[in-house]
């Protein structure tokens, strides 16, 4: 995202929602007729189950559920090291689709209890959005909603680091590859 557009994005621009890659990140289209720019937005102050991970599907269905096909207002305060813009989505309630965009949807995602009140980032929040997202995520777990049901639910950041370090100590180094078929090496050989 450009400057420009950077700048546009933070006083808050309405944009149709055109992807939902998962639990709290969407793509969006922005801009008019011929004109349009797609940004990848990962919505701030959550953090959804990943795709693999428990949850992660019923997460980008449910974000899917508020946001896909929905003009979409994006208060966005900076772009992450991803290059996704990171913004407040508010869309129309679907009691009132023509009525204003007053519904956060990651407050929205961590009131069913598919996300998580992503804490290490509460300080680029406002005082009283920390206090809503504090809240409506003690509310889901008291009432045990998504995947609170689940009797210890691995928070996102967690399974990210897990899988990764799973992934490099369960790799067989190159060096036990046979040169010339890529087959393991017998023990007898190795």
């Amino acid at each position: 995202m450009t400057c420009a557009a950077a700048q546009a994005c933070a006083q808050g621009r309405v944009c149709l929602v055109v992807g939902v890659s998962d639990g709290d990140t969407l793509t969006a289209r922005c801009g008019e007729p011929g004109a349009y720019q797609q940004i990848k937005v990962r919505l701030s102050g959550i953090d959804a189950p990943e795709k693999r991970q428990a949850y992660g599907e019923r997460a980008r269905q449910a974000l899917a559920a508020l946001t896909f096909q929905h003009q979409a207002r994006l208060d966005c305060a900076k772009t992450e090291r991803y290059g996704r813009s990171v913004c407040s989505v508010w869309v129309a309630p679907a009691t009132a689709p023509d009525g204003p965009k007053t519904l956060d949807a990651g407050l929205a995602m961590v009131t069913q209890g598919l996300a998580w009140w992503y804490r290490a980032y509460a300080r680029e929040q406002t005082p009283e959005a920390r206090g809503q997202y504090e809240f409506a995520e003690r509310e889901a777990r008291a009432r045990r909603a998504g995947l609170w049901g689940d009797a210890e639910p691995t928070a996102p950041w967690d399974w990210r680091h897990s899988s990764s370090t799973v992934g490099r100590h369960n790799r067989r180094p190159r060096a036990c590859l046979s040169r010339l078929s890529r087959k393991p090496l017998s023990p007898a050989t190795a």
